[in-house]
């Protein structure tokens, strides 16, 4: 059975600073037409920074859709035709001051595919250095340190609600557990 659905036209509805969102007619693979509301972003980075103890940085800072404030890994929006790499290493120096020795993909996370196109890159960052940080003027948060073993307790228990730090936690816990023979 065909799956794939092609795009008719599409109707912007909304153009922003960060986010654009747009309104498709669809051709259904069963040939009727469906509309698809789709929220286009540029794409992020998340780092998880390590320490040599065993220890991750994260950020906490409210967010403001949910109300709330959020313990996370740093991250950010990627510029246009930005490598995700240098995303990663700008937004780890400005959150937490880190610069790493050693940088890992853990893979890509597609944080709601039912309607957006966002993609953020995932990363393990080790041999870490520090100098200050330079938060965006709009950006208010604080750091901690969370051994890694207790933060995949975290996650599990169901403490840490932010999707890209789950995986990213799991993810590295995983990678660092079992070393692949190269």
């Amino acid at each position: 059975m065909e799956l794939r659905e092609k795009a008719l036209s599409a109707d912007y509805k909304f153009n922003g600073r960060i986010i654009n969102l747009r309104v498709d007619q669809a051709l259904l693979p069963n040939g009727k037409v469906a509309g698809r509301e789709v929220v286009e972003h540029p794409g992020g980075v998340a780092v998880l920074p390590l320490t040599d103890e065993g220890e991750v940085l994260l950020v906490r800072q409210f967010r403001y859709p949910y109300g709330e404030i959020l313990t996370e890994i740093p991250a950010g929006k990627r510029e246009p035709g930005e490598d995700p790499m240098t995303t990663g290493a700008r937004e780890l120096a400005e959150e937490t001051g880190a610069v790493a020795d050693r940088v890992v993909s853990l893979g890509v996370l597609y944080p709601t595919p039912g309607y957006c196109n966002e993609v953020i890159h995932l990363y393990l960052a080790t041999g870490l250095h520090f100098a200050e940080t330079d938060p965006d003027e709009d950006e208010f948060l604080s750091i901690e340190k969370m051994p890694l073993e207790a933060l995949v307790d975290e996650v599990l228990a169901g403490n840490v609600p932010d999707a890209k730090t789950q995986v990213a936690v799991l993810k590295a816990w995983h990678y660092l557990n079992n070393p692949t023979e190269e």
